[in-house]
């Protein structure tokens, strides 16, 4: 508590804030000191002793807690140091209903006379008083939350509209001017492609897709070849993975759950590869015991990985390679060449029970694969697209569309039903009718159990619809892709053939005595089947 003055000179302390970097080049600090020196100057015995300034800091986000300048005056009030704290409007104090009042009340219990230069002195004499200094914040934090939300509100609509909020220009693009003034004088800054760095992401994202390169392989491919980032830094897999998973790069603003409309010029990458991208990036997320379809390893020595598991177990089949070491009766010791081999995860490793083998070669198991993947692109090369796209979904949509008729059918029926026996309640009620009001209560129970199972169902089926809509539409693509691969797997990368096998074959099960079952993507399974 500090120490009674015995002169009439009032020692003044003064806090100046402003929330934003852009307040300050406003000169707004600046009209506050000038307004507070003006007030104190025509209070008698007034001295500004000290000024506090807070620059780019949000008295609506801050708490007081965090705040040094606010720290520094308590500790100073309670050594004494001042008498009054001055400020050019009281919510330059904090804009925080339940905090900023009581920060105003620890200041006035530790003897301090709490004035602002529009607003006077708050008093805290009666309940009035204190009332009236909790309103006065509580509107504070209205008005910024107002703020706040017409400042969001505002970004989401510039974001769906397709406009460039601000930021870094991520890589693969260039900040440019906009031409666009905005209301502080400003011109806007957008986005453009940038040509070198385009074919660099596109790399990127066919190397992840077409060759299964993990993040951190990919980072120390471009490090590799001096490839840096906009700021001069080395590629790091965090980076990489931005990279794979920003919007940006198929022609879409994402911000605060805001997708903006298509912006064609600064597409960089097809939204099919991008797909591919996210489930390869989904699928390597997963838990090790999960069944995914995705190589987890581009660079590993076997053919197969990533969709292999045990028939018995079901779990997954790991890869290792051995050498054999002999020696000959002169004495000289021989290697063989380096074998590979596939191991059940489960038994090998003592994992759990499993009646299947531990170990399987992988030659054997790689040719029955290769068989079975050359049989699949001998039926696609001699598949016509519109056949497929026929077998494949015409008798399953026309049947969906008979299923959802029949369900709208008997839900209308099943709603006129419910309606007739709602009005015989008021007839049983009054002895009209021969049912009793408890069968009515039944079947009317019984009624709507059986309406909203069948709108659920029928929600469903519509759902069902719609993706096989959806796959319609994607059926050009998957058909040439897998017409693609036929042609030149024999002549792709070991890394390429690994992602085709992966993503044509979900799961390859391989039993005692190399019994092998293959089960194909859905998506391609259509032009074989």
């Amino acid at each position: 508590m500090q120490t009674t003055q015995t002169s009439s000179i009032k020692r003044v302390y003064c806090l100046y804030r402003v929330s934003t970097i852009g307040q300050v080049d406003k000169n707004d600090i600046p009209l506050q000191k000038q307004s507070c020196r003006e007030f104190a100057k025509h209070q008698p015995g007034w001295v500004i002793q000290k000024e506090f300034q807070e620059k780019g800091v949000s008295g609506f986000k801050i708490s007081a807690d965090d705040r040094d300048a606010i720290q520094e005056l308590k500790t100073a009030a309670e050594h004494g140091e001042f008498d009054i704290l001055l400020v050019f409007m009281f919510d330059r104090l904090g804009r925080i209903d339940n905090e900023t009042p009581f920060v105003v009340e620890w200041f006035i219990k530790h003897g301090i006379s709490v004035w602002s230069v529009n607003e006077g002195e708050q008093k805290l004499d009666s309940h009035v008083d204190k009332l009236m200094n909790y309103i006065r914040f509580w509107q504070a934090n209205g008005e910024s939350q107002k703020t706040s939300i017409r400042v969001k509100s505002r970004l989401r609509q510039l974001v769906e509209e397709g406009v460039f909020t601000g930021g870094v220009a991520p890589f693969g693009y260039r900040l440019v001017k906009s031409g666009i003034i905005n209301k502080k004088g400003r011109e806007l800054m957008t986005l453009e492609v940038e040509p070198r760095e385009a074919g660099l992401v596109q790399i990127v994202f066919d190397l992840s897709v077409k060759e299964g390169y993990g993040s951190y392989i990919m980072a120390n491919y471009l490090n590799e070849r001096n490839i840096v980032t906009h700021n001069g830094a080395k590629f790091q897999p965090m980076t990489i993975k931005r990279m794979l998973t920003n919007e940006i790069y198929h022609g879409f603003y994402v911000r605060g759950g805001v997708r903006s409309k298509r912006i064609e010029e600064l597409q960089i990458i097809d939204d099919d590869i991008f797909a591919q991208a996210q489930e390869i990036l989904r699928q390597r997320k997963v838990n090790s015991e999960e069944k995914t379809n995705i190589a987890l390893l581009a660079k590993s020595s076997t053919m197969l990985g990533g969709n292999l598991f045990c028939a018995h177990c079901g779990k997954k089949l790991c890869s290792n390679s051995f050498v054999d070491t002999y020696k000959t009766k002169d004495g000289v010791t021989h290697h063989s060449k380096r074998k590979y081999r596939y191991l059940c995860s489960g038994k090998a490793m003592h994992r759990n029970e499993c009646d299947g083998q531990s170990v399987y070669v992988a030659s054997k198991v790689d040719e029955v694969v290769l068989e079975a993947l050359y049989r699949c692109f001998d039926k696609i090369k001699s598949t016509p697209k519109s056949a497929a796209i026929e077998k494949k979904y015409k008798a399953i949509v026309s049947q969906i569309k008979k299923e959802i008729k029949q369900l709208e059918k008997e839900n209308s029926l099943l709603e006129r039903k419910l309606k007739e026996l709602t009005e015989e309640i008021a007839s049983a009620l009054l002895g009209d009718s021969k049912f009793t009001p408890d069968i009515l209560s039944m079947a009317i129970e019984n009624t709507k159990n059986k309406l909203n199972e069948n709108v659920s169902c029928l929600a469903e089926k519509r759902h069902q619809l719609n993706c096989k809509e959806e796959e319609m539409g994607k059926i050009d693509y998957h058909y040439e892709q897998f017409r693609g691969w036929a042609e030149e797997f024999d002549s792709a990368s070991p890394e390429r053939k690994k992602m085709i096998i992966c993503t044509l074959f979900k799961e390859i099960n391989v039993g005692r005595g190399y019994d092998i079952e293959i089960l194909m993507n859905g998506s391609y399974e259509q032009f074989v089947a």
